[in-house]
């Protein structure tokens, strides 16, 4: 059975995503600090309790995982805040870098022989800040464009492999990702996407013909929405 590592696995796109890859067939081992058996209770899903914001124990996990023969690596953990830069606290820059772009970075280069070897996926979670610029989100589109810009350039290096690597940029998704924020996504079904929308993308690249790559994946929602808290 082929094994997928999902980051940010306890809720949002990383449950989504999980959930669909054990519909797939594949046995996911599942990270992030919170996750238990009871967010996601199947048979062939592991979770790890990993603080991929914290160096000592992203540096554990990178090397624990090494010796697992691992097929995909969906890179979706991170968090945003959005605030003047000057406002923003240096440690929620600095964790946010970690989480959002170092982080990815390590386990990639933990797990990329596997993946070479086994004809794998590397797929990074993007957003679509990673393709703009936006005012109050400095460091988020910096981090997100940085794990883009690596995405990209891998690609380019491990083309003579059968290794697969796609960037996917959601726009404004319904998740717990803006329970902290100042804004929500719509309530209009049209201004928002939706955790299994991610899944779909997914699924999509998974099943295309391995000939195939989609290096790029940008979704977005039909009709532009906010919400203001």
């Amino acid at each position: 059975m082929k094994k997928a590592v999902v980051t940010g696995a306890s809720s949002g796109i990383g449950k989504a995503i999980s959930l669909r890859l054990l519909k797939l067939g594949y046995e996911v081992i599942g990270i992030s600090r919170s996750i238990t058996n009871d967010i996601i209770s199947h048979t062939y899903f592991t979770p790890i309790q990993v603080d991929l914001s914290n160096e000592k124990e992203t540096s554990t996990a990178c090397n624990d995982l090494k010796n697992i023969n691992i097929d995909i690596l969906i890179n979706c953990a991170g968090f945003g805040k959005f605030e003047p830069h000057e406002e923003l606290n240096p440690h929620s820059i600095k964790e946010m870098v970690f989480l959002n772009l170092t982080a990815p970075m390590l386990l990639t280069n933990a797990l990329l022989k596997n993946l070479k070897k086994n004809n794998g996926y590397l797929i990074n979670i993007n957003s679509i800040e990673a393709l703009r610029a936006s005012k109050f989100a400095g460091v988020y589109s910096a981090t997100k464009a940085g794990l883009k810009a690596f995405g990209d350039s891998l690609f380019e290096e491990t083309r003579k492999s059968n290794l697969s690597i796609t960037n996917i940029n959601p726009d404004m998704t319904q998740t717990n990702f803006y329970e902290k924020l100042r804004f929500d996504v719509s309530a209009k079904e049209n201004e928002r996407l939706l955790s299994s929308d991610i899944a779909d993308a997914l699924e999509h690249i998974l099943t295309m013909r391995k000939g195939a790559v989609v290096s790029e994946y940008t979704i977005r929602s039909l009709n532009f929405g906010i919400c203001k808290k």
